[in-house]
């Protein structure tokens, strides 16, 4: 695949053409003019499309905004690193992921470290780099515990990602109680009258699925069956025999076995409403010719991504269409606009730091002040615990084997688990 820049390797990153200054610094400052921005992604396995999509993103925002890798007097490094491993592939092994999270803390040059995909790998690098003064900011983050004690969260949460006391997380993406509330609401107007909630005992698969029934417990739709679901099993024939709804939903990532567990449940349920989060919204769960859930089962299948579609969010047309005639793509996975503004953001905080973009503590200070800030996923701030103010998800369709943007949804507020 092609990447950005005559500098570029694909999984080495995008290294701007330039040497360094010198230059002082102390504390928490880079010393000199070269300052590195690592993404932290799985690039192996179901999870490499969207994970793809997202560097590519990335890489089309930073030639966009530091042309040359030039930002002020400053040189902008971008490293691509891999947060799955060949025996863990599709999601963030934790192992690689502390490893990835050590080499970010340990580089003198980092300013920025864009991850992780996944919840729980976040779970492992966040304390990493919050001890090393490293700001972080996720392109795809929902679970609700890494900013917030709101319900879905576990004992001691977010305290004991932070052990410094202060914040340095962000994420561009709605936190989960809003995604549980899309889809009850989403779930409601299709009619349902019970939904079947399964999940993959992921740190995001089950702390989704703990919104949706607190959601669900306020919009009085009754959750049946619950189940959680083991990525090793042969087939989920035997849970499904129990299905005893009208609507079914699974909460979860493609990586662990979500094509298998639509099949069956599928089968089991013939006149079943299916749904599923973000975690599923790829081509890798959609499309049959890429071991994907089978057509007729995809027919049935609703998703929801905090991405709208471009009728619904105009500013995010130009870089769609850049997009395509960069990578030569047709359809464009929403991955790829989360990507953008991950990078997009960064480099504004950096541009706002002006000649102390290379001191990590004006940097932070300097995300945590973004306000109704005008981008490609529409006007939001980041709050003070780190997340976003965008509240909108997009409802997407299957429609020859790709997500396809159906419209957006505004979540009941009344279905919102409150803390």
């Amino acid at each position: 695949m092609a990447v950005a820049g005559a500098c570029a390797a694909l999984g080495v990153g995008f290294a701007a053409c330039g040497d360094d200054d010198d230059g002082g610094g102390g504390g928490n400052q880079v010393s000199g003019n070269t300052l590195t921005i690592y993404s932290s992604l799985p690039l192996q396995g179901t999870s490499r499309g969207q994970s793809t999509a997202v560097i590519n993103g990335e890489r089309l925002a930073l030639e966009e905004l530091a042309p040359g890798g030039k930002l002020g007097k400053y040189t902008i490094k971008y490293v691509s690193l891999d947060d799955s491993t060949a025996q863990n592939p599709g999601t963030a092994d934790e192992g690689q992921t502390a490893q990835n999270a050590r080499k970010a803390a340990a580089d003198d040059t980092t300013i920025f470290y864009l991850g992780e995909f996944n919840s729980g790998g976040t779970k492992v690098s966040l304390p990493i780099l919050n001890k090393g003064g490293i700001p972080q900011i996720s392109p795809a983050n929902t679970y609700v515990g890494l900013t917030t004690d709101d319900p879905g969260s576990e004992p001691g949460e977010p305290q004991k990602y932070y052990p410094t006391g202060k914040r340095n997380y962000a994420r561009v993406v709605p936190r989960d109680t809003i995604q549980g509330a899309a889809l009850v609401s989403t779930m409601k107007e299709d009619g349902c009258n019970a939904v079947t909630l399964w999940n993959d005992g992921s740190t995001y698969g089950a702390g989704l699925a703990r919104n949706v029934e607190l959601s669900a417990k306020q919009g009085d739709l009754p959750v049946r069956n619950k189940q959680r679901t083991d990525r090793n099993a042969a087939n989920y024939r035997s849970l499904a025999s129990g299905i005893d709804t009208d609507c079914f939903l699974w909460s979860g990532v493609t990586g662990e076995n979500g094509v298998q567990v639509y099949k069956d449940a599928a089968a089991a349920c013939p006149d079943c409403k299916l749904y599923g989060p973000d975690g599923v919204s790829e081509a890798a769960f959609s499309d049959p010719a890429e071991g994907g859930i089978p057509a007729d089962v995809g027919r049935r299948t609703k998703t929801t991504v905090a991405t709208l579609g471009v009728k619904d969010l105009p500013a995010a047309g130009p870089v769609v269409e850049k997009f395509r005639a960069k990578y030569g793509t047709g359809a464009i996975d929403p991955y790829a606009i989360y990507g953008y503004e991950t990078m997009a953001l960064a480099l504004d905080v950096l541009k706002r730091a002006g000649d102390e973009a290379n001191d990590r503590d004006k940097v932070i200070e300097e995300l945590f002040n973004t306000k109704d800030r005008d981008s490609v996923l529409g006007t939001y701030s980041i709050d003070e615990n780190g997340d976003t103010t965008l509240t909108d998800y997009g409802l997407y369709l299957i429609r020859d084997g790709e997500p396809t943007y159906s419209k957006k949804i505004v979540a009941d507020p009344e279905l919102i688990p409150k803390g």
